[in-house]
């Protein structure tokens, strides 16, 4: 019998001078990184990050 994986979604924002060390800590934590977007000026950055939701 097949199981449904649940995902738990998170937008981040990212600064361009430290994109590499956030989305470290994030992937750390489990999240996976699904897409990047601008922000809303053009020193930020949106990251979109996913992982599998904890039963229980």
């Amino acid at each position: 019998m097949s199981t449904v994986t649940r995902w738990e979604y998170l937008t981040v924002p990212l600064l361009i001078h430290a994109t590499k060390q956030i989305l470290d800590n994030y992937g750390e934590e489990g999240w996976e990184l699904v897409q990047v977007v601008p922000g809303p000026n053009p020193e930020n950055l949106v990251a979109y990050l996913k992982r599998p939701r904890s039963e229980g």
